[in-house]
């Protein structure tokens, strides 16, 4: 959260950077003043206040502080430990576990609810119009697109997923105004993926990305009709699989799923009941 607002501070209008730096100075100080007090040691107004922290990607004052108090006082720190050549299979297990707690735990404090409420009222839209819903990734992020598109198809949602370049731009071609595209990538640096979601966004369509926030595919999540859910993590990706990304896009796609499957309502669960009943009568019979 804290390399969050340090990333954004150089963009930030000055007398917000007044706030970010106290911020910055004095974490755990920030998540308890109220906002008289926050306002006044930064000289600003109240108003200031809020507005940084939306700016950083939160929905008022009271949602930063929460996220702010709960990254402060975790117990788990936020170290990538990286395993090393020599390790024996206990130090192992403990590393990556460790590793993969720390992210998932640092995540639920830094996920912008706004940006996910955004997302999850794009695709319900799209679902309730019959709309396409697509998902595009390469790679590790290609087998995340993959089980996204198996989480919606569950909820009859018209979706496909694409891992495959010259068809990921052929799909983005076709996309229509009231369509969904949900681009996701561990380095947002990806060629294919960067103009899959151009071509989408010029067709009209909604993109949603999931990636590093600093990253060349982040940036085109700036238009009214693009939302970044933003997926920051120390991952040595050059070295070993990129694990932890791929479970914190499985998270973010997670989310997803279950904010679009209460938003079309109860008509699902007879549909999600049949469809156990017919698996259960397919793996028992014979």
């Amino acid at each position: 959260m804290l390399e969050r607002v340090k990333a954004a501070l150089p963009a930030l209008p000055p007398a917000e950077q007044r706030v970010a730096k106290l911020l910055l100075a004095d974490a755990r100080s920030f998540a308890n003043l109220p906002v008289s007090e926050l306002a006044d040691r930064s000289h600003v107004s109240k108003p200031t206040v809020v507005r940084f922290c939306r700016s950083v990607g939160y929905d008022g004052l009271a949602d930063f502080k929460l996220k702010l108090a709960g990254s402060v006082n975790e117990g788990v720190p936020f170290v990538h430990r990286a395993v090393d050549e020599d390790d024996k299979p206990g130090d192992v297990i403990v590393k990556v576990v460790d590793n993969a707690v720390a992210a998932l735990l640092h995540y639920r404090n830094d996920a912008a609810s706004h940006a996910f409420e955004r997302a999850i009222d794009a695709l319900a839209d799209s679902a309730r119009h019959n709309k396409r819903i697509e998902f595009y990734g390469v790679g590790n992020s290609g087998i995340v697109a993959q089980d996204a598109q198996h989480k919606f198809f569950r909820l009859g949602v018209n979706t496909v997923a694409t891992s495959d370049g010259h068809v990921q731009l052929m799909s983005a071609t076709m996309l229509q105004p009231g369509d969904c595209a949900v681009i996701i990538s561990n380095s947002g640096r990806s060629r294919d993926l960067l103009d899959a979601a151009d071509i989408a966004r010029k067709k009209g369509a909604t993109i949603i990305i999931i990636t590093a926030s600093a990253s060349p595919l982040a940036q085109l999540a700036l238009g009214p009709s693009q939302i970044l859910l933003a997926v920051d993590h120390p991952e040595d990706f050059d070295r070993y699989s990129p694990m932890v990304s791929r479970l914190l896009h499985l998270i973010a796609v997670d989310i997803l799923t279950t904010g679009v499957a209460l938003k079309l309502g109860q008509h699902l669960r007879p549909v999600l009941q049949e469809i156990k009943k017919n698996l259960r009568a397919k793996r028992y019979a014979g």
